[in-house]
C-alpha cells in the first residue's frame, strides 16, 4: 500500500457515553504507526449525542408554537368562512384542524423521547412562533392563503429539523419530518390548484 493513508473511524458505545476513535495508520515496510484521538460525547438512552439532541429540541419547540398558531388560524377561518364556497372550505378547515392537533401531540412526544420538555404556554408559542396569525379571516382566497403561507412557514422549519437530525442520524425525528414535508407540499399543491396559482 506504499504511502497511502486510511482513515477509520468506529463509534462504540459504552453506558452514557460513546467513545469515537479514529485511527489513522501509516504503512511502512513491516511497521504500522497508529494514531488515535479519542473525543468523548455524551450519549442519551436511546443513543443519540445529548448537545446535539438539545440543539433539536430547541427546533421541534419552534416548529410546535408554530403548528399551535396554525392550529389556532384554522379554527378560526373554520368558524368565521362566509360565502358560496362555505360548505366546501368549513368542513375542508375542520379536517385540517382535526389533523395539526395530531401532529402538534407528535411533535411534544418527540420532544420528550429526545430529552427535552415541549413548550406549553401560549407566551411561549407567542415568542416563537414564525407564522403570521390570522384575525377575523371570512373571505374564502384569504383563508386559502393564509393556510398556503402557514403551510410554507412550517416546511422551512421542518427542513432545518430535517437535515439536523440527519446529521446525528436521529431516524425517528427525520421520519416525522419526512412525512410531515409530504403531507403539506401535496396540501400547498392543492391549495394552490383551488387558488388557480402556480407554485
Amino acid at each position: 500500500m506504499g504511502d497511502s493513508h486510511r482513515d477509520n473511524i468506529l463509534q462504540c458505545k459504552y453506558s452514557k457515553q460513546s467513545i469515537l476513535v479514529i485511527l489513522i495508520s501509516n504503512i511502512f515496510p513491516k511497521f504500522i504507526i497508529l494514531t488515535l484521538k479519542i473525543i468523548v460525547m455524551e450519549i442519551n438512552s436511546i443513543g443519540l449525542p445529548i448537545a446535539e439532541s438539545e440543539v433539536i429540541v430547541n427546533e421541534l419547540n419552534i416548529l410546535l408554537s408554530g403548528y399551535q398558531v396554525y392550529y389556532q388560524n384554522l379554527r378560526g377561518i373554520h368558524w368565521n368562512i362566509r360565502g358560496k364556497r362555505f360548505f366546501n372550505l368549513h368542513v375542508k378547515f375542520e379536517e385540517l384542524y382535526n389533523d395539526a392537533q395530531l401532529q402538534i401531540d407528535l411533535i411534544a412526544e418527540r420532544v420528550l423521547t429526545i430529552g427535552g420538555t415541549p413548550l406549553h404556554r401560549f407566551e411561549d408559542y407567542i415568542q416563537n412562533n414564525r407564522l403570521r396569525v390570522g384575525h377575523n379571516i371570512s373571505n374564502d382566497e384569504k383563508a386559502v392563503h393564509l393556510v398556503v403561507d402557514s403551510l410554507a412557514e412550517l416546511l422551512k422549519i421542518e427542513r432545518v429539523i430535517l437535515d439536523k437530525s440527519g446529521q446525528i442520524n436521529d431516524e425517528g425525528t427525520n421520519s416525522m419530518m419526512s412525512d410531515l414535508i409530504k403531507s403539506q407540499e401535496k396540501t400547498v399543491w392543492m391549495m394552490k390548484a383551488w387558488l388557480e396559482e402556480s407554485l
